[in-house]
Order: structure tokens, then C-alpha cells, then sequence
């Protein structure tokens, strides 16, 4: 695969994030979940990211108010600003590289921290952005359902399903409930691949059964 197809898989991978980290009033998609989502693929299809501060900026805001004994007291505020490129480099092939510009910026009142959190802030969204990785409040398997992600579950895979359920003697109005037990879904929400591994499981008990059968007849014999 040539760096643009492997970026194609990788974006694949992750079509959504949902919001795990909590703010004071709302929930926010945190750089290492971000990473943690990526960063496995990136290595299986060996890519490389390097990022390069082309140039900084760094802002002073010096605020003076009192603290709660009236005592006069001043705040600077250091905000930082970073032009940069995001490079990717196919490791198999490191003359294909694909360059972005980017920008990112920081807020801290010590001063020092500055650098590290404009980084860090940048290169989560450019992530998030360049992967076109939605985030929002729904969870994953409603996400990918509400926008056709992943194929659902089709006629053959209920057909086969209710009659194998049948099979085992089961009736067929309780299969929502197995489901439900299982996967938290009823049958007909169940996606494809869940489809797929709920008919294994009625396969194998049906193959249980038959062998159960099969010994029970053998002893009676």
C-alpha cells in the first residue's frame, strides 16, 4: 500500500470517539484516548508522524485584581501559539510523506507549560480532524448505526437465527430476550457481526445437542 491508502485504513479504524473526560461543565475527548484509538493501526501499517514547530509565539496578559483578604495581587496569563507542520512518513517507503500545515495554542498562568500543552491540544485535533473522527454524546454502536457505519443484520442471518432458536426447542418470542442478555439489543438491532457470533453460539449448542442425542441413543442401545 502506497501512504495515502494506508491513511485510508486508518481512518477506517476509528470513524468515532465518544466523550470520556469530564470538564467542570461538560465532557471533552482526551489527547491519550485519541491516541490509544490510532495508535495501534499506525503501527501495524507503519506510519509515522512528526510534528515540527516552524514558528512560536508566546502572549503576555498581566491582570491585576485583590484576593479575598484585599491584598493586591497580579496574574500573568502566557498563551502560546505554534505554527507547524504534521508530517507522515510510510516507514517502508520514507521518501512518501504526506505535510500538513497546522496550528495550535496553549493557555497556562505559570508559564512554563505553555509549549507542552499547545502540543498536546494540537496534535489530538489534528487527529481528530484529519481522520475525520466524529465525537459526540451518543455511544459507539448508536453512532455507527444512526449513520449506516456498519451493516446491520440482514433477513437470512433472523431466518437462520430463529430457526436454529427453534430447533432447540426454544420459543421464538423468547429470542429477544438472549439477546438482550447477550448484546443488550433486540434481535433485529443486532449488527452484522453480532448476527454472525449469536448464530455461532445457537450452532454450537445445537451441536451439543445433537451429540447428547446421539450418546443418550447410544446407551440405550
Amino acid at each position: 500500500m502506497n501512504i495515502y491508502q494506508k491513511l485510508i485504513e486508518v481512518r477506517k479504524q476509528v470513524p468515532y470517539l465518544q466523550k470520556e473526560s469530564e470538564g467542570h461543565q461538560y465532557k471533552y475527548t482526551g489527547s491519550s484516548q485519541v491516541l490509544a484509538a490510532v495508535r495501534k493501526k499506525l503501527d501495524e501499517l507503519g506510519l509515522l508522524l512528526i510534528p515540527r514547530i516552524i514558528s512560536p509565539n508566546v502572549l503576555t496578559e498581566t491582570v491585576e485584581s485583590t484576593d479575598k483578604f484585599g491584598n493586591p495581587k497580579k496574574t500573568t496569563t502566557y498563551f502560546t501559539e505554534l505554527h507547524m507542520t504534521m508530517t507522515w512518513v510510510n516507514a517502508e517507503n520514507p521518501d512518501e510523506t504526506v505535510e500538513c500545515p497546522w496550528y495550535a495554542q496553549g493557555v497556562d498562568i505559570a508559564g512554563e507549560k505553555g509549549v507542552g500543552k499547545a502540543l498536546t491540544y494540537g496534535e489530538k485535533y489534528f487527529m481528530l480532524k484529519f481522520f475525520n473522527i466524529a465525537t459526540d454524546k451518543d455511544d459507539p454502536d448508536s453512532f455507527q448505526q444512526k449513520h449506516e457505519l456498519v451493516n446491520m443484520i440482514n433477513a437470512q442471518q433472523i431466518g437462520t437465527a430463529k430457526k436454529l432458536w427453534m430447533d432447540l426447542g426454544y420459543k421464538v418470542e423468547a429470542i429477544n430476550q438472549q439477546t438482550h442478555k447477550l448484546y443488550k439489543k433486540s434481535l433485529t438491532q443486532l449488527t452484522e457481526e453480532l448476527a454472525n457470533d449469536f448464530i455461532s453460539k445457537l450452532e454450537s449448542m445445537m451441536k451439543e445437542k445433537q451429540e447428547q442425542a446421539a450418546e443418550a441413543e447410544a446407551k440405550g442401545a
